[in-house]
């Protein structure tokens, strides 16, 4: 199938088939004009990739755990689970410095309101 076809059985722009392409997550054959040409089977790699990007893992990342899929080992495996753990916790410590940041900046929030009160006071006692 062409990419077009790919793109609209997957619900993956071209633009994202082109890049996981380019990133070496997909491969394609190439026809004697150039042009893309995907095997069925690449439709679950796709939907697979796209899983993965959404539980927020990068392309290299995802590169990583590819092996586990193409050549299915219990070490390839162990490596994709150990793999997968350490990327839900370094999300785990960024989740947290984002609760920090934010509850600075519930602080900076909370001080402008009560700055902003003083000010309605003032001018409301000026007037």
């Amino acid at each position: 199938m062409r990419i077009g076809e790919l793109a609209s059985r997957t619900g993956a722009s071209v633009r994202s088939l082109r890049y996981y392409e380019e990133q070496g997550l997909l491969a394609s054959t190439r026809s004697s004009s150039g042009q893309r040409h995907y095997t069925d089977g690449e439709v679950e790699r796709v939907v697979f990739i796209q899983r993965l990007y959404a539980a927020g893992l990068s392309s290299r990342t995802i590169a990583e755990l590819l092996p586990c899929v193409e050549t299915p080992s219990v070490e390839n495996s162990d490596a994709a689970l150990e793999r997968m753990v350490q990327e839900r916790d370094r999300l785990s410590e960024y989740i947290t410095d984002l609760v920090h940041t934010r509850d600075a900046l519930d602080g900076l929030i909370a001080a402008n309101r009560a700055h902003r009160k003083g000010l309605r006071t003032r001018t409301a006692m000026a007037g």
